[in-house]
């Protein structure tokens, strides 16, 4: 087998994500006039995205998504990688294209045209205890299809990221799988995550099968994995994952996390943090850490400490992004 050209490729939902500061009764109010729920994602439309966005005081905007955020993660460590998304032709796509650029990133999905759909966006509030309330406007992301799948750029990848908000629709669906065979033909791997209990409970018994049959390195929360398999708690979930792909990665917020392979259980602590201002991203930002260390070779227990290191950055500040340079951390990890 060739060296890889990439580290990993990450795809998902191409989107800008616009973070605002909330409060509890707004969103309270949110959630008794729209259903907003508080520390999930909620999908939107457009004339609602709008209302959202001119309501939302104070914002930063940055280009996101949670595959993107999880390669400009990867890219921080030092990593070479790769992202395939749809944006439009549009202001934000140029925007999105660019910040991709300025990491370092190879980024060459074609846009939609501009004039038709917009592109994607993610709006953000953020309550005064870190939880993140998602309103999302998925526009040109969703177009995304099976000819959107660059292989010889998956092929020249060590690992292929799959990002579960885009696994709704059948289009990218067959995407996913397409995707994962590429991958697993070239004798590199596919990887999943899970991204949100919302996407699970829509789409459980596929996400079963892609995690069963088309994937080798497993992402998921506490939430998600419970909600997967359907298990009255943590324990369990740990027991009906195991042995359904090579690695799974399951994160506890505080408690820290849990990876398990066949025969194998490493737990990792979570690093101590100064002040926790916004969680956006930290699901993100630890997969950037494992993927980062597993591309490198190193075992299990130090991919999960790079990880860990990530998620506490990012959720020190404001937005899903680092806010430093991550390779600083190889040197913790090298002493």
């Amino acid at each position: 087998m060739t060296a890889a050209k990439f580290d990993l490729t990450t795809i998902g939902n191409a989107l800008v994500d616009v973070l605002s500061l909330a409060t509890e009764d707004y969103i309270a109010a949110q959630a008794a006039s729209h259903g907003m729920q508080k520390g999930s994602m909620n999908l939107i439309e457009q004339p609602r995205a709008l209302e959202l966005y001119a309501a939302m005081s104070d914002r930063t905007e940055m280009s996101g998504g949670s595959a993107g955020n999880t390669i400009a993660g990867f890219a921080s460590f030092g990593g070479k990688g790769a992202y395939i998304g749809k944006v439009a032709g549009d202001d934000l796509g140029r925007v999105f294209t660019g910040d991709m650029t300025k990491m370092g990133v190879h980024f060459a999905t074609t846009p939609l045209p501009a004039g038709g759909t917009a592109t994607g966006r993610c709006m953000i509030l953020v309550t005064p205890d870190g939880q993140r309330t998602m309103n999302t406007f998925l526009g040109a992301a969703v177009e995304f299809n099976k000819n959107d799948v660059d292989e010889s750029v998956i092929a020249q990848s060590q690992v292929t990221y799959l990002e579960g908000y885009l696994f709704d629709k059948d289009p990218a669906k067959e995407a996913y799988r397409f995707a994962a065979a590429t991958a697993r033909k070239a004798g590199r791997r596919a990887s999943l995550t899970l991204s949100d209990s919302f996407c699970v409970d829509r789409h459980r018994d596929d996400f079963r099968d892609l995690v069963k049959n088309h994937t080798d390195i497993l992402f998921a929360n506490e939430a998600e994995i419970i909600s997967l398999y359907q298990t009255a708690d943590f324990d369990a979930a740990v027991a009906a994952v195991r042995g359904q792909c090579e690695i799974a990665v399951l994160t506890r917020s505080e408690k820290g996390s849990v990876i398990v392979t066949a025969d194998k259980t490493v737990e990792v602590k979570a690093e101590p943090i100064a002040k926790l201002v916004d969680t956006t991203g930290a699901g993100d930002q630890y997969a950037a850490g494992f993927l980062y260390g597993f591309t490198q070779g190193m075992d299990l227990a130090a991919c999960g400490r790079l990880g860990s290191m990530a998620a506490a950055e990012v959720i020190g500040h404001m937005g899903p992004r680092p806010a430093m340079s991550y390779a600083d951390f190889l040197k913790k990890i090298a002493a």
